[in-house]
């Protein structure tokens, strides 16, 4: 009888990292390593009983390397390589004892492969991609969600990112004290992708993947603890901190989609709040890009009320993030805050918006984009228009909450017509 899919999905989720890096470490070879990890996950969903379904996982996709690489007319070659680059490694690492440059992270080795995978030989994107999907185990298809392409060019930039490590011989080593220094942005980036992957699912009844959001903030306290005087470390645990202190409430008891504006504010995670807060005022000396949006967070997170929203300070955070960090999503987030200054009407709103439009190269951001206009358009009392917004915002959404919230939106706007004016924001 198969395994349970649940046992072996929350293996997945918990347990990718750390079983694809021990596999890594034993053949030295990415793509090898992926595959099988993948085989032996196939192979564990027909099995029964197993007490340790990891260490089962872990050691059937060594045995399936080895059984790929016997296949090959350089099998005793490739096996005596990978014996004495093993040994080396061993014998480097006991030589280095007291003087590892991972001694504050020894105990995460999920970290510890995201600084392998950060390799200069590789472009940015295919660092973080590759990351993403071969070390967080995050699906091609919310990568590509994530970089605001397409699935197909998602694979496509993967397929060559591996060849690369494949052809120039690049080794996914454990990096130097100086090489960690340099490859920390990159490691800061990705995390930061992973935490917006499980913040709001792609697809399913659930708002967030709780486990992949979770792991996202052990990962950044994991590095401000390797490097507490890295600003802008501090300023991605304060955002995650304070994003993550909001997450109860995000869905009511139906699990809709609740908006900031209707929040019942009691739920939130006061300790985390408090924390974020503090990680935000050490962090935003250095106006990096992740502390200018634990800055905003912490803005909304402080404020008792929605009316009582620092919405000034707020565009003004939004205006320096935009500057040193011109993202469409940024943008487009400025463009809701400025709707809400007091002398801003949603109608300037929409006019912005349209700069946007030729940034939507991606579906996600595409519905995101059309759920906003939809939004301005409810706000600015022009109710068909709205109407047929938010039916292109739904276009494509797979995520029942979300769904449900721009449905029962729609119906407003269709019921109570131009009376349907009101502030909201998704």
């Amino acid at each position: 009888m198969p395994r349970s899919p649940t046992e072996l999905e929350h293996t997945f989720r918990e347990e990718w990292p750390r079983i694809l890096g021990s596999v890594l470490r034993f053949t030295g070879d990415l793509q090898m390593a992926e595959d099988a990890v993948q085989e032996a996950f196939v192979r564990a969903s027909a099995q029964v009983g197993l007490r340790n379904p990891a260490s089962w996982i872990t050691t059937t996709a060594k045995h399936v390397a080895v059984d790929w690489m016997r296949r090959e007319a350089g099998f005793v070659r490739n096996y005596g390589r990978l014996a004495a680059e093993a040994a080396d490694r061993e014998a480097a690492a006991a030589e280095q004892v007291g003087a590892d440059p991972f001694s504050v992270s020894i105990d995460d080795d999920r970290l510890q492969l995201l600084f392998m995978a950060c390799h200069p030989e590789l472009a940015e994107e295919a660092r973080l991609a590759i990351a993403l999907r071969a070390v967080c185990g995050v699906p091609t298809e919310e990568i590509a969600e994530l970089f605001l392409v397409k699935p197909a060019t998602m694979a496509a930039r993967l397929t060559r990112a591996k060849k690369r490590i494949q052809s120039s011989g690049i080794r996914l080593e454990q990096p130097d004290a100086a090489e960690l220094a340099a490859r920390t942005d990159d490691v800061l980036a990705i995390v930061y992708l992973l935490y917006t992957a499980g913040h709001t699912a792609l697809a399913g009844d659930a708002i967030s993947l709780a486990v992949t959001t979770r792991s996202a903030l052990s990962l950044a306290r994991s590095i401000v603890r390797l490097r507490p005087r890295h600003l802008e470390a501090r300023g991605l645990l304060a955002l995650l901190l304070l994003t993550e202190a909001r997450a109860a409430g995000r869905t009511d008891v139906a699990g809709e989609l609740v908006t900031l504006e209707d929040a019942d504010r009691s739920l939130w995670n006061a300790a985390f709040i408090e924390e974020g807060l503090d990680q935000a005022t050490i962090a935003l000396a250095g106006r990096g890009r992740f502390a200018l949006q634990a800055g905003i967070s912490g803005l909304h997170s402080e404020s008792p009320t929605w009316e009582a929203t620092d919405w000034v300070s707020i565009v003004s955070l939004y205006d320096a993030l935009v500057a040193s960090w011109p993202s469409p999503a940024a943008r487009l987030n400025r463009v809701v805050a400025r709707s809400y200054l007091p002398s801003a009407r949603p109608e300037e709103a929409l006019a912005e918006l349209d700069d946007l439009v030729a940034d939507a190269s991606g579906p996600a951001f595409t519905r995101q984009l059309w759920a906003v206009r939809a939004d301005l358009l409810r706000r600015s009392a022009h109710p068909d228009e709205a109407v047929k917004a938010y039916a292109r915002a739904l276009d494509g959404e797979s995520n029942d909450s979300i769904r449900s919230f721009l449905e029962r939106r729609m119906r407003e706007v269709r019921l109570r017509g131009s009376d349907a004016f009101g502030a909201s924001n998704v």
